[in-house]
């Protein structure tokens, strides 16, 4: 793979998908404002590399609140993968686990938990679940994690009630086999734009939701969806262990702040309390260098990852992970740094 910015994967994704499925994945909230601010925020931010350093043998490989993977760039959540691939989420998994990055399965997989654990053969993943209505579902979903060996939850917070016009002219059709399987009764599979489900899908959370989840989680839970320092704060005091810094890849609310500006806020409101990762626009190596040396243990990468899986099933989401760890690999040789460690603010500085 030799792309600028997986923008010709993306080209070559976009035929393979029925009408509707390409738009549901690339577009954002309202003007769109925000998908393209999560981007550029990464870009305006200059690196100040070091010289006359010997930089060494690179290794990437690092733990993720205890487990052990190739990379600190993840895949971020996204549901409804039988829509980009007819073997979705298991081929979703059988390419994370072949490039040794950590996947986080979605509430709103199209495949079960059960069988998406078995495509991984053992390694590492995380589950995302979502507030909902009915507590004894979050119940099921979070215990049937814990019994398919994933190793964390990772509860979505910001609130799901974004809207995206040019989805919604081109929505995604309603198709018989594409259903959210680990819900009860296997309901079809019907995106946050489709207006029959519009502030019914996802119950509004609170501080108190986030307090019973972790009492009642065997899994460490990590929330995702922060964009502030306090909020952070108050997550991990009621028992987070992690944090991720995301706007939900600018598809809930426009004009929210870029991930790579919020960042810094969190990480330092944060600490060393829990770990600290971000999402949102990473496209290139050199952006991951950024956001680890702004204090992000690692980052999660939504859109390329299921632009390869319609491309190219596993073997694509692989060529993705891999491709982006090369080039966070050459960015730490270009910049003098040895190992995941040696990336400190100092090396980031925003363009004047």
């Amino acid at each position: 793979m030799d792309c600028m910015d997986f923008d010709a994967l993306e080209a070559l994704a976009k035929p393979k998908l029925v009408a509707g499925v390409y738009e549901y994945g690339a577009t954002g909230a309202d003007d769109e404002l925000t998908v393209s601010a999560n981007i550029e925020g990464w870009r305006r931010l200059c690196l100040r590399p070091r010289v006359l350093r010997d930089a060494g043998p690179l290794d990437t490989s690092l733990t993720l609140l205890g487990a052990r993977v190739a990379m600190p760039i993840m895949i971020a959540p996204s549901g409804r993968q039988c829509l980009f691939h007819p073997d979705g989420e298991r081929a979703m998994a059988r390419g994370a686990a072949g490039a040794g990055a950590m996947l986080v399965l979605s509430t709103y997989s199209t495949v079960t938990i059960e069988d998406v654990a078995g495509a991984l053969d053992g390694f590492p993943a995380w589950f995302q679940l979502y507030f909902m209505p009915e507590r004894r579902i979050s119940e099921q979903l979070i215990d049937r994690a814990a019994a398919a060996n994933y190793r964390a939850i990772v509860v979505t917070v910001d609130p799901p009630y974004g809207w995206s016009p040019r989805s919604a002219r081109l929505p995604v059709p309603v198709m018989e086999h594409i259903r959210h399987v680990n819900l009860p009764d296997a309901p079809l599979a019907r995106t946050a734009y489709d207006t029959s489900v519009q502030n019914v899908v996802v119950a509004n959370s609170n501080l108190a939701d986030l307090e019973w989840l972790v009492s009642r989680s065997a899994l460490d839970v990590i929330v995702k969806g922060v964009l502030r320092g306090d909020d952070a704060r108050r997550c991990v005091d009621a028992g987070a262990k992690a944090i991720i810094v995301s706007n939900h890849g600018g598809r809930h609310l426009d004009t929210a702040i870029a991930t790579a500006n919020a960042l810094p806020d969190v990480v330092a409101t944060v600490g060393a309390d829990a770990e600290v990762y971000v999402d949102g626009g990473i496209r290139r190596g050199t952006d991951i260098v950024k956001a680890l040396s702004l204090g992000a243990k690692a980052v999660l990468c939504g859109r390329p990852p299921l632009w390869g899986l319609a491309a190219n099933g596993a073997a694509g989401v692989s060529d993705v992970m891999n491709h982006l760890n090369e080039e966070l690999k050459r960015t730490m040789m270009l910049c003098g740094l040895s190992n995941l460690q040696d990336l400190t603010p100092d090396l980031v500085e925003a363009q004047r």
